[in-house]
């Protein structure tokens, strides 16, 4: 891309430049050239020529105005300089390397070998998997000019986010609404080494639940080794799919660890509608059986003498069947249950001392409330609590690369610059682990400590 132009600033040294300027998290180019300028130790790493050069003075002609006479006056030799490159020669080279992400990919390239390298050097890598995004602002204000009828940034548009609840504190409900203009980062990460594996950028308004499956697929496609190696994928309840949880199940045998959303609005609007309660539905529709389920996929039996309410045993997921297992609570608990005769009569069965057996088959019932591990179970409960690795993969991303206060304009240089810090955190764990050094894996500049 070159040509034939000259060759003051390799492009060696401009890439590592360009590297720098992320490791020491730099807000500007300018700010990454002026650190070059008083750092000649940070040149000779970069691969510039740390000496510096003292330019000949160049004679210029001076005319008398008296006398119109015309003589050479030399002036005086310049201070010497360091060969910095210029503002223009790295805005030119970042360009080149945003031509080369738009037309190529390259940068996203970088992210699917560390992928590979980092699967290589750990065993484990990629057992357990997450998904979260992430708003990032873009340095427009979204304003659109008169003339244009165009914002600054015509790329990005406005996202919405909006989260409620129950404050358990005072049982009053709140709701929270985000706005930004700018873009949605998208991440699959590694939840136990806290690495990503995958990520997409796109305008602030897509959704996320088709991004999560395109990427998913995406992802499992370029490594299906990686397919091979996850054994759970956690998402928060805004990921809450039916779609989804079947295409991690179905297709790939992941155990979809997705928190569960409370759709159910009938029982809602009933008279004798209690809060404090959950609300609960007959597992089977058509009879009128004793069980009863959650719409987080618990499974209760109703005594049909005494009323109460008992949770079934869990009993595991048979695999071969595709279904999930449970097992009357009074038999599995030794408990006294008055209508244990009654219960078996409604399910048509005679268990006998081991009790009542009731299977949920998962393509049979609603994939979104029953899954693999069900909600709430302690390898569930592990699973999940691992998924906050994102959260603080994505507070990195926010404050130690600089994307909270940036000056990025354009959806091809953000996703340039998004894909070189995301390729920047994966190979700085790669060399650590690959430098026997894996405590600090998710360190960016911490000193390496000297060794005896």
């Amino acid at each position: 891309m070159r040509g034939h132009g000259r060759d003051d600033y390799p492009v060696r040294a401009m890439w590592n430049a360009l590297l720098a300027g992320i490791v020491f998290q730099h807000a500007s180019p300018e700010s990454l050239l002026r650190e070059l300028a008083r750092n000649p130790a940070l040149m000779d790493a970069c691969g510039f020529d740390p000496l510096p050069i003292q330019r000949k003075p160049k004679p210029r002609i001076v005319t008398d105005p008296a006398t119109g006479v015309a003589r050479i006056e030399v002036p005086p030799t310049p201070e010497p300089v360091r060969a910095v490159p210029a503002s223009w020669n790295f805005s030119r080279f970042l360009a080149n390397v945003i031509e080369l992400e738009e037309t190529l990919g390259m940068i996203s390239e970088m992210t699917v070998v560390l992928r590979e390298q980092l699967m290589a050097v750990l065993p484990d890598f990629g057992e357990h998997l997450g998904f979260d995004g992430t708003d990032i602002a873009s340095h427009s204000t979204g304003q659109q000019a008169r003339a244009s009828g165009r914002s600054s940034d015509p790329d990005a548009d406005w996202g919405h986010h909006e989260t409620q609840g129950i404050d358990a504190r005072t049982g009053k409900p709140w709701k929270k609404i985000k706005r930004w203009f700018g873009y949605g980062l998208h991440l699959i990460a590694d939840t136990r080494y806290e690495i990503p594996v995958a990520f997409e950028l796109t305008p602030a308004s897509v959704s996320e639940q088709p991004t999560l499956r395109a990427m998913i697929r995406a992802t499992f496609s370029e490594t299906p080794e990686l397919a091979q190696r996850c054994k759970d994928f956690s998402a928060d309840r805004g990921l809450d799919s039916a779609e989804t949880k079947a295409l991690l199940w179905d297709d790939y045998a992941i155990r979809p660890l997705i928190d569960t959303r409370e759709l159910w609005r009938e029982e809602k609007s009933l008279p004798d509608y209690d809060p404090s309660q959950p609300i609960t539905r007959p597992l089977d529709p058509a009879r009128a059986d004793t069980i009863v389920h959650t719409e987080k996929g618990s499974l209760h039996c109703i005594c049909p003498v005494t009323k109460e309410q008992r949770d079934l045993a869990f009993q595991g997921f048979e695999a071969d069947r595709n279904t999930l297992k449970y097992r009357c609570p009074a038999a599995a608990y030794g408990l006294n249950c008055q209508g244990r005769a009654q219960c078996h009569q409604a399910g048509g069965v005679q268990p006998g001392e081991y009790g009542r057996i009731v299977r949920i088959k998962l393509d049979a019932h609603d994939r979104r409330i029953f899954v693999p591990t069900p909600h709430g179970s302690p390898s569930w409960q592990r699973g999940y609590n691992r998924r906050s690795a994102l959260e603080r993969i994505n507070n990195r991303i926010d404050r130690h690369f600089g994307f909270e206060q940036h000056f990025i304009r354009g959806i091809a240089k953000m996703t340039t610059r998004v894909g070189l810090a995301i390729a920047v955190m994966m190979a700085m764990a790669l060399g650590h682990i690959q430098a026997g050094r894996p405590r600090q894996m998710r360190s960016l500049v911490q000193p390496i400590p000297a060794t005896g």
